[in-house]
């Protein structure tokens, strides 16, 4: 590594947004400061205590959210939901299954299956192109 590297600086946001983490809930030493490639390391690495519980807990940013609710970002503006939601929240969407939820995930999930389908078909045309060669 070199050392230039390690003092290399971000905003407070980019750094929450590697860590995956709602920057506003974020303390305000974080938040007012910028972050060196070092400390976003020592961070992934031994998260401090107000991070360990930002990750438990919430609130989350919106792709945490969309993620743990197997939906897209869309999906959840879509639904209406625009803010950072709590694990809680997020919980209690799951057991409600709200009529949005369920539709938004069919459709992620067409999505995926329509991706698996375009590489298996990119890797059977690779696959006779190289035969041919």
């Amino acid at each position: 590594m070199s050392s230039q590297q390690s003092t290399q600086t971000m905003k407070p946001a980019t750094a929450a947004k590697k860590l995956g983490v709602y920057l506003p809930a974020t303390p305000a030493s974080f938040q007012e400061g910028v972050v060196t490639r070092a400390e976003l390391n020592e961070l992934q690495a031994n998260p401090p205590q107000w991070l360990s519980e930002l990750r438990r807990n919430g609130p989350h940013p919106r792709p945490v959210v969309a993620a743990k609710l197997g939906v897209s970002i869309a999906g959840l503006a879509r639904g209406g939901v625009t803010e950072a939601l709590t694990t809680e929240q997020i919980e209690a969407l799951k057991q409600e299954r709200p009529e949005w939820l369920e539709k938004e995930r069919a459709t992620q999930a067409e999505v995926r299956k329509e991706a698996v389908r375009i590489k298996q078909q990119k890797q059977e045309k690779e696959q006779r192109a190289a035969e041919r060669d």
